[in-house]
C-alpha cells in the first residue's frame, strides 16, 4: 500500500481531516461513501415508506461481504447489534450446562464473554484458564494437555484488547477438530487487522464487530457458524424470520439466520455492505502489512520516552495494531482526555475489559494505541510529541 493510496483513502474519509485517530480498536472512521450508503437509505425509508424501502439486496450485498471476508458461504453468516450479542447469543444456544462440563478459556477472554460463561458456572460447569506460555500467549502445549471428554468449549479471544497480542487461534482449532470441541473465536479486534479463514481458523463459531478496523458503522456485528454446527444450536429468542411458520408450527431457519429477527436497521446494513466491500477490495493481507509497518515503528519509538512503560504480549515480530502503555504520573482514562483535547484520539481500558489477564499482570487500567492503515507517520510523528510532552 504506497503513499498515494493512503493519501486518497484519507482523502475519502472526512474524519482525517479534523482528527488524529488511533482508537481504531474502539471504533474507526468510516469513509464517506459509507456514509452516503446510510443516508441514501434513510432518504429512501423517509420519501417511500420504512418498510416499503427495506430493499433485501442490502442485506444481500453485507451478507455476501461478509462471507468474502471469512471465505464461507453467505448461508453461515448472521448480523447482530454489538460483537457481544452475537457471541452471546450462540454461547446462550449451547447450553443447558451441567455440573462438570468444563469450558477452557485464554487468559485473555474479553470480558463480556466471561459474563456469559458465568451463567454457565452458576450451573455447576468449571470455567478453567490455559496456561500461557513464555512470550504470555495462549499455549497449544497447555491445552492438549487439559483435554478431557468433559471438555465442552474452547473459546479464545484472538486480539486482545488490551495489547498487541496475537493467539494461536488455528493451532487452537487443529487441537479443538481433532478432539470434536466446538471452538469459539472472538475476532473482535481481528477482523480488518488480519486475514480470517474460517476454514483454516477450523472454528464452529466466530464472531466480530463492523465498528472497529472494518471501518463500519456501530450497532453492526457479524457471526459465522460453521455449517453442521448450527444444528447444535437451539437460539433462545425468536420470531417469524429465525423460526418461521411452515404450516405446522414455528421450525428453526437451517442457516444462521435463526439468530437474526425481522427487525433490523437496513441503513446500518448498508453501511456495513459497502464497508466490506471496500475492506475487500483493499485485501487483508495487504492492509495487515502497512499496520505491521507502522505499528512497528512506532513500538520502537515509543519505548524511548521517559517514563513510557509498554504492556505488550507476544513475539515482537508477530504482533497487531493494538499498542498498551502506561505513563508515568497519569492516569489511563486522564491521558486519554488531555490527548483528546489536542485532537489526538487513543483508547483507555480498565480492568474489566480484560479481567483474567489484567489482574494476572498486575494492571489496573492501560492507555491503548491503535494502528489503522489510515494513520500517516506524520500523525505518529505528532502523537509521540505529545507524548513526550505531557510525560516530562
Amino acid at each position: 500500500m504506497n503513499i498515494a493510496e493512503v493519501e486518497r483513502l484519507r482523502a475519502a474519509t472526512p474524519g482525517c481531516a479534523s482528527v488524529i485517530h488511533f482508537n481504531h480498536a474502539g471504533a474507526s472512521l468510516p469513509s464517506q461513501a459509507t456514509l452516503d450508503a446510510m443516508i441514501e437509505q434513510l432518504q429512501c425509508e423517509a420519501t417511500t415508506g420504512p418498510m416499503e424501502a427495506a430493499d433485501q439486496s442490502v442485506q444481500a450485498r453485507a451478507r455476501n461481504a461478509a462471507a468474502t471476508l471469512f471465505n464461507a458461504t453467505a448461508e453461515a453468516i448472521a448480523f447482530a447489534s454489538s460483537g457481544s450479542a452475537a457471541w452471546g447469543m450462540a454461547f446462550n444456544a449451547l447450553g443447558p450446562w451441567q455440573a462438570g462440563d468444563r469450558i477452557l478459556v485464554g487468559r485473555h477472554e474479553w470480558g463480556g464473554n466471561l459474563a456469559c460463561i458465568a451463567q454457565a458456572v452458576s450451573a455447576g460447569a468449571q470455567l478453567e484458564v490455559i496456561p500461557c506460555d513464555e512470550t504470555g500467549a495462549v499455549s497449544v502445549a497447555a491445552l492438549k494437555q487439559m483435554i478431557t471428554p468433559r471438555v465442552r468449549l474452547i473459546a479464545l479471544t484472538w486480539l486482545p484488547a488490551n495489547g498487541g497480542l496475537i493467539n494461536p487461534a488455528e493451532a487452537i482449532g487443529t487441537v479443538a477438530m481433532q478432539h470434536g470441541i466446538p471452538y469459539f473465536i472472538d475476532a473482535g479486534q481481528a477482523l480488518g487487522q488480519l486475514p480470517c479463514d474460517v476454514q483454516a481458523l477450523n472454528c464452529d463459531v466466530l464472531k466480530g464487530a463492523g465498528r472497529k478496523f472494518l471501518r463500519g458503522p456501530r450497532g453492526t456485528a457479524l457471526l459465522y457458524i460453521k455449517p453442521g454446527f448450527l444444528e447444535r444450536l437451539v437460539p433462545h429468542q425468536r420470531d417469524v424470520l429465525s423460526a418461521p411458520w411452515d404450516g405446522q408450527g414455528f421450525a428453526l431457519r437451517n442457516d444462521a439466520r435463526r439468530f437474526e429477527t425481522s427487525e433490523v436497521s437496513v441503513a446500518l446494513l448498508a453501511g456495513l455492505a459497502n464497508a466490506l466491500e471496500e475492506f475487500n477490495r483493499l485485501g487483508a493481507t495487504r492492509i495487515r502489512q502497512r499496520i505491521d509497518s507502522l505499528s512497528r515503528g512506532l513500538r520502537t519509538r515509543l519505548g524511548s520516552i521517559p517514563g513510557l512503560t509498554l504492556h505488550n504480549l507476544g513475539p515482537t515480530d508477530h504482533q497487531s495494531g493494538l499498542i498498551a502503555f502506561t505513563l508515568k504520573g497519569w492516569d489511563s482514562v486522564e491521558l486519554k482526555l488531555r490527548l483528546a483535547r489536542r485532537g489526538i484520539n487513543i483508547g483507555a481500558n480498565g480492568v474489566a475489559y480484560t479481567p483474567l489477564d489484567m489482574q494476572a499482570r498486575g494492571l489496573e487500567s492501560i492507555a491503548r494505541i491503535a494502528v489503522s492503515y489510515l494513520n500517516t507517520e506524520e500523525e505518529i510523528e505528532v502523537l509521540l510529541g505529545e507524548l513526550a510532552a505531557v510525560g516530562q
